[in-house]
C-alpha cells in the first residue's frame, strides 16, 4: 500500500505511481495469457482497462485508477514546473521535466477514458493505434510535419534506449528509500520493468520515424501494436512472453515506488505559485 502522508501532494503521487502500476500489471499479464495461448489478448492500456469493465466491481476498480491515474497526471506537471525532484536546469534537466510535462498530459487522456469507461460512456473507439495514427497524421499536415514525426519518434525510441540502459545498469533505485533486506529483489523487478518498458518504446519510437520516412500514418502503432509486432516474429510467443513478464515486472514496481519513493514534494501554495507564472 502507498505510505501516504499529510502532504496531499505526495498523497496524489504516491496513489499515481501505484494506479500506473496496476495499468502496467494488466497489460503485462494479459500479454503473458496471449503469449502461452491462454486467452489474454496484446493490447495496449486501454484495451486492458477495457477488460475489467465486466468483471466483477470493475467499474469500481476503473474509476479508483481513473482518479490513480489523474493524481499522477498532477504529479507529473508539478514535478515539471516546480523541478520537485531537483532535476536542475540544465539541459537534461530540462528533458526530463519536459518529458514528464507530455507524460502527465498522456496518463490525463488515459484517466479520462477510464472514467468514460466506469460512466458506460466510452467503448473505446478505434484504440491506441487509431489514437497514435490520427495525431500523426494531424502533426504530418503541419508544415515540417514528417520532419517533426520523425524527430518525435528518434526522441521515444532515445528514451526507450535510456531506459535499457538504465536497467542494465541497475540504477533503477536511485530515487528509493527501500529496505536493505528487499532491495536486490526490488531491483531485480526494477531491472526487468525498465528492459521491458525500454524495448517497446524503441519499437513505437521506430514505428514513428518510419512513418515519417514514408510519409504514411498508418505505420504508427502504440503499445499494443508493438506486443503484436513482437507476437509475429520467429519465436514470437518467446519475445512477447519476455517482454510481458518484463511489463509486469514494472507494474509491480510501480508498487513499490508508490510505497518508498522519495517525493519531496511541493506544498499547494508553492504548486499554485509555479502554476500561476506559467499562466502569466
Amino acid at each position: 500500500m502507498p505510505n501516504l502522508s499529510r502532504n496531499p501532494v505526495e498523497t496524489l503521487a504516491r496513489v499515481g505511481y501505484g494506479a500506473r502500476g496496476v495499468v502496467y500489471g494488466l497489460v503485462g499479464g494479459l500479454a503473458l495469457l496471449a503469449a502461452i495461448g491462454s486467452g489474454g489478448q496484446t493490447g495496449g492500456s486501454r484495451s486492458a482497462l477495457q477488460t475489467l469493465v465486466s468483471q466483477p466491481f470493475g467499474k469500481v476498480w476503473l474509476v479508483l485508477i481513473a482518479l490513480g491515474l489523474f493524481g499522477f497526471c498532477a504529479w507529473r506537471v508539478l514535478e515539471a514546473l516546480t523541478d520537485a525532484d531537483h532535476r536542475g536546469s540544465g539541459m537534461k534537466g530540462w528533458g526530463v521535466r519536459g518529458a514528464h510535462l507530455i507524460s502527465g498530459i498522456i496518463y490525463a487522456g488515459l484517466a479520462l477514458f477510464a472514467l468514460n469507461l466506469a460512466l458506460g460512456r466510452s467503448q473505446g473507439g478505434g484504440g491506441e493505434d487509431q489514437a497514435a495514427q490520427d495525431w500523426t497524421a494531424w502533426l504530418m499536415s503541419q508544415p515540417f510535419g514528417q520532419w517533426l514525426v520523425g524527430l518525435v519518434g528518434l526522441a521515444i525510441a532515445g528514451t526507450g534506449l535510456a531506459f535499457i540502459v538504465k536497467a542494465w545498469r541497475g540504477r533503477v533505485a536511485d530515487r528509493l528509500s527501500l529496505p536493505s533486506d528487499k532491495r536486490d529483489w526490488f531491483v531485480s523487478i526494477g531491472r526487468m520493468g525498465f528492459a521491458a518498458r525500454g524495448v517497446v518504446f524503441v519499437m513505437i519510437g521506430g514505428f514513428l520515424v518510419l512513418a515519417a520516412l514514408h510519409a504514411s500514418s498508418s505505420e504508427v502503432h502504440g503499445l499494443g501494436g508493438a506486443l503484436t509486432a513482437l507476437q509475429r516474429q520467429p519465436y514470437g510467443w518467446v519475445l512477447l512472453a519476455l517482454t510481458a513478464l518484463g511489463l509486469f515486472a514494472f507494474g509491480v514496481f510501480g508498487l513499490i515506488q508508490a510505497r518508498y519513493r522519495h517525493i519531496d514534494a511541493p506544498d499547494f501554495d508553492d504548486a499554485k505559485a509555479a502554476i500561476a507564472r506559467v499562466g502569466r
